[in-house]
C-alpha cells in the first residue's frame, strides 16, 4: 500500500511514521524544502515529539518513507492521500483556506481514475466543508467523479503535539465519508495502519468508529474542543467570582469533581495552541447564534489582561516603571510553540500598564525570544514583578534567589512552589485571599 501525507508539521510527520512503520511505503508531500530535506536525511525538523527521532531514523534508513515537495507526483502513485495542513482563522473568526486550496488543487492534479484513490482529510474543518468544497475542487481539478473515480473521507486528528504517538493509540479515530465504498476504504486503512489500546470504559472499544457521515465527523472533532473552550471559560467565571470573595476556587473545583456529574477544567491565564481556541470560531462560522460559545471564547480571550491587572490592582494601579518577568512564551509546558500562546496578550497587558515586559523561556534561546520583539529575561536578574504564563515544569524549582528583588508573583498556572517565595506575596488566579 502507498500512503501520501500531505503536510509534514507536528502532526503530519509523526503520522506518516506511523503509517511507515505499521507497513506502508509512504511519500511525505511538504512545500518546505529544508523540511523534506530534513526528513530524508532521517533528522527531525522540531523538537519535542516523544520518540519521533529514533522512529523517523528507523523508517527513512528502509525506504519506506520518502519526503517530496511534489505533491501531485506522489499522489499520482499512491492508493491513500491523506491531508493534515494547517487551516488558518482571522481575527473576525473566518477560515482562511489559502494553504488548503492549494494542496487540494495539488492533489486533484495527482488522482488518477485507475487508482481509485482515497483521500481523508485530517484537518480540522467547519462543518460541511469536505461535501461542499473539497469534493468540488477535486473533482474540478482532477476531472474525476467522487465516489466512482476517488473516494472522499473526513477523519479528525485527536492527538497532541509532544505525545501523538501515545494518543494515536488511546482514542477512537473517528471517520465519515460521502459514500459507503470509501468509507469502508477507510475503517480498512486505519485497521492497517493504526493499532489501538485496549479501553473497556468505551461503549464501543477503542477502534475505528464511523460516524455515518462528513459533516458528523467535522461535528465531532469541533464539539470536542469547543467543549473544553466553553468548559474553561466557566471555570475563568469561577475563578474570578471565588477571588473576589476569599474562596479558592481549586479547592470548589475539587470537590465538585468528586462526583461523576461535573468536571470542571482549571482557570488559568490563557488557553492557547492551534486547537482550543481556533476550533470554537470554526464551529461559529456556521452557527453565529452560539451565544455561550461565543460568551466563553471571549472571557478566555481576556483572561491574561485580567490576571495582569491582579498585579495592577496589588501595585495600587500602575505598573510603571516595573521590571515584569513573564515565565513562559510556550501556550503549554514543555511544548515549543506559541501559536495564539497567551504570552503576546500578556506582554501588551504589562505595557499598557507602564510596565518593562521582559520574557523567559527555558526552550527559547534569547535570539529566538528577541525575535518575537520581546526583551529576554535571564534568571538572577533584578526584576519587580513575576507573572508566569506557561507551566513549564523547571518553574516548580525556581524561587525568590532566581528572581532578585521580586516583590510581587502572579502565578497564572497554579505551578509554582509558593513555599520558594517565603516573604514576596503570591496571587493565583481563582484564589482570593487566605485565613
Amino acid at each position: 500500500m502507498k500512503v501520501t501525507v500531505v503536510g509534514l508539521g507536528k502532526i503530519g510527520l509523526p503520522l506518516a511514521v506511523q503509517f511507515a512503520a505499521s507497513g506502508a511505503h509512504v511519500f511525505g508531500a511538504d512545500v518546505s524544502d529544508s523540511v523534506v530535506e530534513q526528513v530524508n536525511r532521517g533528522s527531525e525538523p522540531f523538537p519535542g515529539e516523544a520518540d519521533l527521532d529514533a522512529r523517523l531514523s528507523e523508517v527513512v534508513a528502509s525506504g519506506r518513507l520518502v519526503a517530496t515537495t511534489d505533491t501531485a507526483e506522489a499522489v499520482s502513485e499512491s492508493d491513500v492521500v491523506v491531508v493534515v495542513v494547517p487551516l488558518f482563522v482571522d481575527d473576525e473568526a473566518r477560515p482562511d483556506f489559502g494553504w488548503m486550496d492549494s494542496a487540494t488543487d495539488d492533489i486533484g492534479r495527482g488522482l488518477r481514475r485507475e487508482n481509485n484513490t482515497l483521500v481523508v482529510y485530517e484537518t480540522t474543518l467547519p462543518v460541511g466543508t469536505t461535501r461542499t468544497r473539497w469534493k468540488p475542487r477535486l473533482e474540478e481539478v482532477s476531472g474525476l467523479v467522487e465516489g466512482e473515480d476517488f473516494h472522499l473521507v473526513f477523519s479528525p486528528e485527536r492527538v497532541l503535539t509532544g505525545r501523538v504517538f501515545a494518543d494515536l493509540r488511546k482514542y477512537p479515530k473517528l471517520i465519515g465519508g460521502l459514500g459507503d465504498e470509501g468509507t469502508q476504504r477507510a475503517k480498512s486503512f486505519y485497521e492497517q495502519v493504526l493499532q489501538f489500546d485496549e479501553r473497556p470504559d468505551l461503549p464501543r472499544g477503542n477502534g475505528v468508529w464511523d460516524l455515518g457521515s462528513a459533516e458528523a465527523a467535522e461535528f465531532a472533532k469541533l464539539a470536542e474542543t469547543t467543549y473544553r473552550d466553553v468548559n474553561i471559560g466557566l471555570a475563568n467565571q469561577f475563578g474570578k467570582f471565588a477571588a473576589a470573595n476569599g474562596i479558592d476556587v481549586h479547592q470548589v473545583i475539587e470537590a465538585s469533581n468528586s462526583q461523576p456529574f461535573s468536571h470542571i477544567h482549571s482557570p488559568g491565564i490563557a488557553v492557547g495552541g492551534h486547537c482550543i481556541p481556533v476550533y470554537p470560531r470554526l464551529y461559529l462560522w456556521n452557527d453565529p447564534d452560539a451565544t455561550v460559545v461565543r460568551e466563553a471564547r471571549a472571557a478566555n480571550a481576556g483572561m491574561p489582561a485580567y490576571t495582569v491587572g491582579l498585579a495592577v490592582d496589588a501595585l495600587g494601579g500602575s505598573l510603571s516603571g516595573k521590571r515584569v518577568a513573564v515565565l513562559g512564551a510556550a501556550y503549554r509546558g514543555s511544548v515549543k510553540e506559541t501559536a495564539f500562546s497567551g504570552v503576546f496578550a500578556t506582554v501588551d497587558a504589562i505595557r499598557s500598564a507602564g510596565g518593562d515586559a521582559l520574557v523567559h523561556d527555558p526552550m527559547y534561546s534569547d535570539e529566538e525570544l528577541s525575535s518575537f520583539g520581546w526583551s529576554p529575561y535571564t534568571f538572577g536578574e533584578q526584576v519587580d514583578v513575576v507573572v508566569v504564563q506557561a507551566d513549564h515544569p523547571e518553574y516548580r524549582e525556581i524561587g525568590k534567589d532566581e528572581v532578585p528583588g521580586v516583590a510581587l508573583v502572579v502565578d497564572g498556572r497554579r505551578v509554582l512552589d509558593r513555599s520558594r517565595f517565603d516573604g514576596v506575596p503570591v496571587l493565583v488566579v481563582g484564589e482570593g485571599a487566605r485565613r
